[in-house]
């Protein structure tokens, strides 16, 4: 057990004060009872019971005190948790229109539908790539806010698989209260995974919404062993046919298709599942299969109350015992 205010302990001193000026009550009541004696005092001098009020208001002193130190203790506790970082596609190749309406338009339906089948327990966070990565909304329970940040999404510039899985292994990891660990860019196909951080999140997914298509560094394949090596699934959401069509970028006329390969390939290293976003009845096994996990984790709980409610039984018992044996309250 801890005290948040654990300098108030030192009230405690008191407590033998109080049963020192007790003993010196009880010395003036025995002289009272010798000098009258003759009265009837004797035998109430040597009834023990009149102690017995005064010690439970004692203990009751004490619990108090307790109390105003703000103990707290660690216990372990049953929830369901777990972090769900939804992580989409914004490169221009997602505004193609094989798909109805568009690519994006199609992925960001699809992810409003998985955050409203979310039990509260599971936080939700968003991450948004192109060429580059970006954190767009932190890990919340706030469900109209991540609804509301995934309709703002629109697509630009080129496709770099490897930073949206960094980004968002990133933002599993500082929500988790440890430090980032990897910077954008930082790793090439020839460097191996730097050492993961002290600790794992099997209670952590990430869903990528993609065409799949990569044309920027680093290696999402590297990323992959990455999120193995901190127990991060990686579940994918094809947007796109395989067929694919033409798209007008800078001026250029670009082919692009979708690469389920490579999606495929990112969610069985990591442990995860591909799914198909025109295919319903695929999206609708995404909500069975990402399951929040009931976990047992230490807390440290305020008993600040209970020790309260303690201390006021305790002078509540003592109250009704001084009042049925002796008429009064000490």
């Amino acid at each position: 057990m801890s005290f948040i205010w654990s300098s108030l302990l030192y009230l405690l001193l008191g407590i033998p004060l109080l049963v020192l000026f007790y003993f010196r009550l009880q010395g003036r009541r025995r002289k009272l009872v010798e000098h009258y004696g003759s009265m009837g005092f004797v035998a109430s001098a040597g009834n023990t019971r009149r102690h017995v009020p005064a010690l439970v208001y004692l203990f009751g002193v004490t619990v108090l005190v307790f109390s105003l130190a703000r103990p707290q203790a660690e216990v372990s506790l049953p929830k369901i948790e777990g972090t769900v970082i939804l992580t989409f596609d914004i490169s221009g190749s997602m505004a193609a229109d094989d798909v109805e309406p568009t690519r994006i338009e199609m992925a960001k339906t699809a992810a409003i539908q998985f955050v409203e089948h979310q039990p509260q327990g599971v936080l939700i966070g968003v991450v948004a790539f192109s060429d580059g990565g970006i954190t767009v909304q932190p890990p919340t329970d706030k469900r109209e806010s991540t609804i509301t940040t995934i309709e703002r999404l629109v697509p630009r510039r080129g496709t770099s698989l490897g930073n949206g899985l960094l980004v968002s292994l990133n933002t599993i990891v500082v929500e988790a209260g440890d430090p980032a660990f990897l910077n954008n860019n930082q790793l090439s196909r020839s460097e191996e995974p730097p050492p993961a951080p002290q600790g794992w999140y099997p209670s952590a997914v990430i869903v990528m919404f993609s065409d799949g298509e990569n044309n920027e560094n680093p290696d999402p394949a590297v990323v992959a062993d990455l999120a193995v090596d901190l127990g991060v699934r990686v579940y994918t959401v094809g947007v796109g046919t395989a067929l694919g069509t033409t798209i007008n970028a800078d001026g250029l006329t670009i082919q692009t298709q979708l690469d389920e390969a490579m999606l495929q390939y990112l969610a069985e290293t990591t442990g995860g599942g591909y799914y198909y976003a025109s295919d319903e009845e695929q999206l609708d096994r995404i909500y069975r299969d990402i399951e929040p996990k009931l976990s047992i984790k230490p807390e440290d709980i305020e008993l600040t109350s209970l020790f309260a409610g303690l201390g006021i039984v305790l002078f509540l018992i003592g109250g009704m015992l001084s009042m049925r044996w002796f008429g009064h309250v000490p």
